[in-house]
């Protein structure tokens, strides 16, 4: 009894330290997200089990240096591009973000709701989008930061459903593991389009601006005009490192699970949420169909708010508008009308024609040709003594942080070629 209450004491310590870096990384396994997973493993079974392997390193090296980033200058990444680089970087940003972001935001609003009229059948998916839309917007609107941070970090525990289901049948273990270790390319389009697409998924620009500005946030919460010193660094690093950790197993669980269910059911096409949900029901029966369902309506409750959030920073931080979580409605109106235009305009999304697939397809092409860029200026930033001070980055930092930029280059690339050309 007294070591199980040692671990539980541990853990629990363990958990209160993890902020941001969880959330971020949970986001990232937004319903856009998990349909881009699902439908890697329907289409190629384990082979692009490997992908979450490599996107690992990649996520956390540039998720630490948005981090780094707000905690050293006290302000968010849009903040900081404005204050040390042309203004027209940080315009191109917000005009190539805006509507991605909102496009991003419609799909998963879109999922949301079609993954509730799937549990109840009886009530329309669009009533479901509208009420969830509602109670983003209360809760974002209403409820302080400490409260919103604390519900997002347990609604965090959602995406654990994704690591149960694949044991409710049986695995060829070793063949996973072959396949999570030795890469399988094919050179064809459908093939690589796919693995552009979980690269996409994983290394959003919307991230980096919400990482840097929730650990600006995180500051103003603890002991006030705290130094910024080597254990806060390294407590940061831990979140960051564990929250991308986190995303990259519940990725690669997605994966095995469509894997080896779907696509020995014959199923190999999957364009949505629901679809995924709806293909496990008859092969691996209710409990996997209702928990793969639940576990997409709460990570819809996480991603839309860091999606909105992130879009309503940018901007905040760049015409110099009152912004922040911790603010009320009546002291910080901009930021907080921002966040509610977003999700209307997501919302709305479906009545004037973009379905959640053309949605996904568009704010993969506009992230696409940000991603790279931002990447750079990030790359820049974190490089830079007049900003960083004694925190620039480091050999390692430097290393993945130009792998990274040369990945998603060539990916961004490719995007564009099978968009437009191929």
């Amino acid at each position: 009894m007294a070591a199980y209450n040692q671990i539980k004491t541990t853990l629990q310590k363990f958990f209160k330290k993890l902020g941001p870096g969880l959330v971020t990384g949970a986001s990232d396994d937004d319903p856009s997200g998990i349909a881009t997973y699902s439908q890697a493993g329907a289409m190629y079974g384990f082979s692009t089990l490997w992908a979450t392997l490599i996107s690992f390193p990649l996520m956390a090296v540039m998720q630490e240096m948005c981090a780094r980033i707000g905690l050293v200058t006290e302000q968010g990444l849009a903040g900081t591009i404005k204050t040390y680089y042309p203004k027209y970087v940080l315009y191109i940003m917000l005009l190539f973000s805006f509507p991605a972001i909102v496009l991003n935001i419609g799909a998963d609003i879109a999922g949301m709701g079609a993954v509730g009229n799937m549990l109840f059948p009886k009530i329309h998916a669009t009533y479901f989008s509208v009420l969830f839309t509602l109670i983003l917007l209360i809760c974002i609107i209403y409820l302080p930061y400490q409260k919103i941070a604390s519900i997002l970090k347990y609604l965090c525990l959602a995406l654990l459903v994704y690591i149960i289901v694949p044991f409710m049948f049986k695995q060829d273990w070793l063949l996973i593991l072959k396949s999570t270790i030795i890469p399988e390319i094919h050179f064809n389009k459908e093939f690589l389009g796919i693995i552009v697409g979980i690269l996409g998924t994983t290394i959003s620009p919307y991230l980096f601006f919400w990482q840097a500005n929730m650990e600006v946030e995180e500051m103003k919460h603890r002991k006030k005009h705290l130094m910024v010193n080597k254990k806060i660094m390294n407590e940061m690093k831990q979140d960051v490192d564990f929250g991308m950790l986190f995303s990259g197993v519940v990725a690669w669980f997605i994966i095995l699970c469509s894997g080896s269910v779907l696509i020995n059911g014959g199923i190999h096409k999957i364009d949505t949420v629901e679809q995924a949900a709806l293909a496990l029901k008859p092969l691996a029966g209710d409990g996997a169909y209702i928990l793969f369902a639940l576990g997409i309506l709460g990570t819809g409750f996480i991603a839309i708010p860091v999606l909105s959030g992130a879009l309503s920073y940018s901007f905040c931080e760049t015409f110099g508008w009152k912004e922040g979580l911790d603010r009320k409605f009546n002291e910080a109106r901009p930021f907080y009308i921002i966040i509610a235009i977003s999700l209307i305009l997501g919302l709305s999304l479906n009545y004037i024609g973009i379905s959640p697939i053309k949605a996904l397809i568009y704010s993969a092409i506009l992230y696409g040709l940000t991603a790279p860029v931002l990447i750079a200026v990030i790359l820049h930033i974190s490089n830079n003594k007049k900003v960083m001070g004694k925190f620039t980055n480091g050999l390692s930092s430097n290393i993945f942080g130009f792998i990274t930029l040369l990945i998603m280059t060539i990916a961004s690339g490719l995007l564009i070629y099978f968009q437009f050309i191929a």
